[in-house]
């Protein structure tokens, strides 16, 4: 006979018993015996319904699941070579703007060709720019550096600073609309449809 610790199904402790008879209890109860410590001396067992407990334990994992945000990195290149419109480049950071907001960290890429490698500072200038124009939402994970004809850097959200660009930027509550002049009881559409004799009448 092999001794057990164990605990009924109202999880409540009955002591040191011999397996045989944790068995019986879990069968006189419709239930499972369930090994929870191997490792104890003597094993832990338990009396449950073993297949509502995996049950419940899936429910959780899947709520925990929905809850956490799955964080990607995504990559905004600054186009094709250094010959790119400042229109052009305030529309991919307004896109890493949106990514940073939602979670995600950006990987910003900028591409030289052709002679523009004897330029590389003004890369690095135009990333210093971006880090200044981004530094209300992210911060700098990765600094920039060269890979080739790649010119990269990492941009990852900056929480606190998120909340207090959101705050800014949501516009605060309108004042309510005056209500329509014109005498009590009667709808502005209710005027317009009423007969010309009607009107007159009622404003004599």
């Amino acid at each position: 006979m092999s001794p057990v610790r164990l605990i009924d199904d109202d999880n409540e402790m009955i002591g040191i018993v011999e397996i045989d008879v944790a068995l019986s209890n879990a069968r006189e109860a419709g239930l499972d015996l369930v090994e929870i410590s191997s490792t104890a001396v003597p094993p832990v067992v338990r009396i449950m319904d073993f297949g509502k407990w995996k049950y419940q334990q899936s429910k959780k994992d899947k709520a925990n699941k929905s809850k956490s945000k799955t964080s990607e990195l995504k990559e905004v290149r600054l186009g094709r070579s250094m010959k790119i419109d400042p229109h052009d480049i305030e529309i991919r950071l307004d896109q890493a703007r949106r990514f940073l907001i939602e979670g995600h960290k950006v990987q910003i890429v900028q591409n030289f060709r052709g002679r523009e490698m004897l330029h590389k500072e003004r890369g690095h200038r135009r990333m210093a720019g971006i880090i200044e124009k981004m530094s209300n939402v992210a911060k700098v994970e990765v600094s920039p550096r060269l890979m080739g004809r790649r010119l990269t850097m990492i941009l990852a959200p900056d929480r606190a600073k998120i909340e207090q660009y959101k705050r800014r930027v949501q516009p605060p509550p309108g004042p309510r609309s005056p209500e329509p002049a014109g005498e009590p009881g009667l709808t502005p559409s209710a005027v317009e449809e009423m007969p010309g004799e009607e009107l007159e009448a009622r404003k004599a």
